[in-house]
């Protein structure tokens, strides 16, 4: 990258804003892991995409200089170690305005290509298992509520990507709109279940 970058253990200071930008302030991590076994580079990648980190190119990720994430990625660094490899950390100064417009432009895709998986899941998995369980008359309350586990796993899941969307990305807005849906769904449904069971165990009748 064209600024000079500093090597140091990040001060983790929060983004400073300007009138004339965000004036953002960046962490890098560059990192090493042995080659095999792979599960250590998935591993890692893993972990750093859970972070929110933005991959520049192969082991170099960008993350926004926050202490929570500095935090969280120091930990990430201690893992490295522990599993043979290397990292370096360095602290990036605010950016060109046209840098740091394509950096917060690249977050916010990562964050929109999540929330479009989310909806995703709702559309084409979440409301046609609803309407495949009533295909087949499956009206049980075992069913009912192995369906509200999977909501409760999609609402963990948009927890998670709000938690990393540092730059409002677009798309929460329609993700809500469909668990809102999901949820209108899935209450119709147990209402159904409960009506055609008598509020009974079937197994117990």
């Amino acid at each position: 990258m064209s600024p000079t970058a500093r090597r140091s253990e990040p001060t983790t200071r929060r983004p400073r804003a300007s009138s004339a930008s965000q004036q953002l302030e960046w962490l890098l991590l560059v990192y090493k892991v042995p080659v095999e076994p792979s599960k250590i580079r998935v591993g890692i990648w893993r972990e750093l995409k859970r972070l929110g980190a933005l991959y520049l190119q192969q082991a170099v990720a960008l993350v926004p200089n926050r202490p929570d994430v500095a935090e969280a990625v120091t930990a990430v660094r201690q893992r490295i170690t522990d599993l043979g490899g290397t990292s370096h950390f360095f602290e990036i100064p605010p950016l060109p305005a046209d840098q740091e417009e394509t950096l917060v432009r690249g977050f916010r895709d990562l964050a929109t290509k999540e929330y479009a998986e989310i909806v995703e899941e709702c559309e084409t998995k979440f409301i046609k298992e609803i309407e495949f369980e009533r295909f087949r008359g499956n009206y049980t309350f075992e069913e009912a509520e192995e369906i509200r586990q999977d909501l409760d796993k999609i609402r963990r899941w948009l927890d998670k990507v709000i938690a990393r969307d540092w730059f409002e990305a677009p798309g929460r807005d329609e993700v809500a709109d469909w668990l809102k849906r999901c949820e209108q769904e899935l209450d119709a449904f147990e209402d159904d279940v409960f009506e055609k069971t008598g509020g009974q165990d079937t197994q117990d009748q």
